[in-house]
């Protein structure tokens, strides 16, 4: 499982860290309410905004919820919302956002108040049904033809400051649904629920990655079928998809087939590899080993490619080239030095072989218990050529 998570790595430059607060913006989205300058509501809100002791400010709010009519109960609902926000009670915001759709389906502030309150409360389930709320909104927003008395020229340059206007709190909402999915403990329904924000957020700047990490995630749970329609698709669409590249040649070469194109896709990663730039938000540390492990990867789908076609001494210098930059992950490392073995006994250079699979068992890996097998067969099979 590690192992499928680290063939994408590339793809997930710690998105979720940049979800740690709301960004503000001018929402324009959904009904407005005008409040009368110097009316009650005008200083009741203004109270409610200025109080910092929680008591009161919850108090300030009822006050102001019991006597809001029409569309101030939008105003009161909101007010709630942000409250028990704030106070981490998210059930409670999760009932008074119920309460404001009533009120006002298009609002697109709720919406985001509304996934921000399913996840910080981990309810994935209610953060995709908010989620898809908000796409809507979004949606029908751009759809929604111009007013009466309007120039549709006026009302598409319109649309599109407002669009501009949001754009901030529509990318915080996407970084928090592509954050749950990523984080779903079942690898099922994770990659499940990354096609589907894909789906939802087709121009988001992370629907490619969710993807690329579904894939992944289909072959965590062996659905190889699933997997290969998600990561052919992605290629299909963008072919220098480094983390889909790094997939397919590490899927192809294991299992024995299309091993040309595993040669291909290995080669091209590293390629891809030479010319890549240290993207914004990563360290140098980081970019270095990130970069080193695909490299490793690439080099050991290609040694494996070298032993299904019977070029043990190929396999051997691309398995020996891998090992150093895979010795940070420990699955990785040890199935290389596993393949390692094998090429190395397949050139009848026993001593080599014996050495490789103690490299395998000596980590912690799934490949511990079978380099420990060969390694019990390795003298009786050298004794037999011996007689």
């Amino acid at each position: 499982m590690r192992r499928d998570k680290l063939l994408v790595g590339a793809l997930l430059f710690l998105v979720w860290n940049a979800c740690a607060a709301l960004p503000s913006s001018a929402q324009q989205i959904g009904k407005f309410v005008p409040i009368p300058a110097g009316s009650d509501a005008d200083h009741l809100l203004s109270e409610i905004n200025a109080a910092t002791d929680p008591a009161q400010k919850l108090a300030l709010i009822d006050k102001f919820a019991a006597s809001a009519q029409g569309d101030m109960a939008i105003l009161a609902d909101d007010a709630y919302v942000n409250y028990y926000i704030a106070a981490k009670n998210y059930d409670r915001a999760l009932e008074y956002g119920d309460k404001l759709f009533a009120l006002d389906p298009d609002n697109l502030s709720n919406a985001i108040n509304m996934v921000r309150a399913a996840r910080e409360k981990g309810d994935v389930d209610k953060l995709f049904a908010y989620g898809q709320k908000a796409a809507e909104i979004l949606q029908r927003y751009k759809e929604k033809p111009a007013p009466a008395g309007m120039k549709a020229d006026d009302w598409e340059k319109h649309k599109e400051q407002v669009l501009q206007d949001t754009h901030d709190s529509a990318t915080y909402a996407e970084q928090l649904l592509f954050d749950g999915a990523y984080h779903a403990a079942d690898s099922a329904k994770r990659a499940a629920l990354l096609l589907r924000f894909a789906q939802l957020f087709p121009n988001s700047q992370f629907a490619g990655q969710a993807i690329g990490v579904a894939a992944a995630a289909y072959r965590q749970t062996q659905n190889s079928a699933k997997m290969l329609e998600v990561a052919n698709g992605l290629l299909a669409k963008d072919p220098n998809n480094l983390g889909m590249l790094l997939l397919l040649a590490d899927y192809y070469s294991e299992k024995g087939e299309l091993l040309d194109r595993a040669e291909s896709y290995a080669k091209k990663s590293i390629s891809l590899l030479d010319a890549a730039k240290k993207p914004e938000g990563v360290t140098d540390e980081q970019w270095k080993q990130q970069t080193a492990l695909q490299r490793g990867l690439a080099m050991s789908a290609l040694g494996q490619v070298s032993i299904q076609k019977k070029n043990n001494a190929g396999a051997v210098e691309n398995f020996q080239s891998a090992a150093p930059l895979l010795k940070p992950d420990e699955v990785s490392y040890a199935r290389n030095q596993y393949r390692l073995g094998f090429a190395f006994l397949n050139l009848k250079r026993i001593p080599e072989a014996k050495a490789a699979f103690t490299d395998a068992a000596s980590v912690n890996s799934p490949y511990r218990t079978l380099a420990q097998e060969k390694l019990k067969a390795l003298p009786a099979a050298t004794a037999a050529k011996k007689s």
